[in-house]
């Protein structure tokens, strides 16, 4: 096995799960599920079979990623984050033919407790804060807090505010130039 599994880690047969991983006690990791390589499940986290997740994914203590969801290379998500996959759920009818994608770009980091209702994509290296609830797109690089969520301001790749009128991080020295709605490095 070139991962770690701790004892009570549930692993289904025919999971995906790359090399030097680490899935912690009580997690769920479903058929079909796939994993990248260095890639760390918290405990009591559940992958479902048809979620993906990259290379170098964080996923922190008792997280859910349903069926449709993709966290590309490099996402942070924090304890207790929601993933939704159908915006109209009721238990007496079946709505899986109406799951919603939700895709997490590379590098972005969602805090602790917020949710992501189904059918939104985050951007690259954006930035949800705790508690938060995300019911839009997000571009690249922005920084969304809130009930609902609303952006307010811009943030570097290494996580720090950058300030709205330079866009040059002052703790790495990075540079962005706005594109759209999104901002691009330098």
């Amino acid at each position: 096995m070139s991962f770690f599994r701790h004892d009570t880690a549930c692993i289904d047969e025919g999971a995906i799960i790359g090399e030097g991983s680490r899935i912690w006690h009580f997690c769920h990791v479903c058929a079909g599920a796939k994993m990248g390589r260095d890639c760390v499940l918290g405990q009591n986290v559940y992958l479902a079979g048809t979620a993906v997740l990259g290379n170098g994914v964080r996923v922190q203590n008792n997280v859910s990623i349903y069926d449709g969801v993709v966290l590309e290379d490099m996402v942070f998500v924090g304890p207790s984050a929601v993933f939704t996959n159908v915006v109209n759920p009721r238990a007496h009818v079946s709505r899986k033919a109406d799951y919603r994608r939700t895709v997490v770009g590379r590098g972005a980091s969602i805090g602790a407790n917020a949710t992501i209702v189904c059918g939104h994509n985050i951007g690259e290296f954006a930035l949800i804060g705790a508690g938060a609830v995300v019911t839009h797109n997000i571009p690249a690089y922005q920084l969304w807090v809130g009930v609902p969520a609303r952006c307010i301001g811009w943030v570097c790749a290494c996580g720090e505010r950058l300030p709205d009128d330079t866009f040059r991080c002052a703790s790495c020295g990075s540079g962005y130039a706005l594109q759209g709605e999104s901002l691009c490095a330098l």
